[in-house]
């Protein structure tokens, strides 16, 4: 996060450029240029590469970022995350 002056209130954190938070979560809209197919744990199909798509994770947790088709992310509300894998099982394939 960025600190930015804001007068006698102290400093405002803002995120990065490009990314903003929503309901406690991190977002990041990115093209897909980076090759890699991802599973999106919104329907739990392929983001395949070249597709752009959301990149979102829990605030202070960037290690747990997940990679959404932009469709899903903004359906997440009204649907649950249809992931049923345990935690140590692979996540492609």
């Amino acid at each position: 996060m960025q600190a930015l002056k804001s007068g006698d209130d102290g400093p405002v954190m803002r995120p990065p450029i490009g990314e903003r938070v929503e309901d406690g979560y991190v977002v990041r809209h990115v093209s897909g240029a980076s090759g890699k197919a991802y599973r999106c744990p919104g329907c739990d199909q392929e983001v395949r590469q070249a597709t752009p798509h959301v990149v979102a994770w829990p605030e202070g947790a960037p290690d747990d970022r997940r990679h959404w088709h932009s469709a899903c992310w903004a359906a997440r509300g009204r649907r649950g995350v249809k992931v049923h894998r345990s935690k140590n099982a692979p996540r492609y394939g």
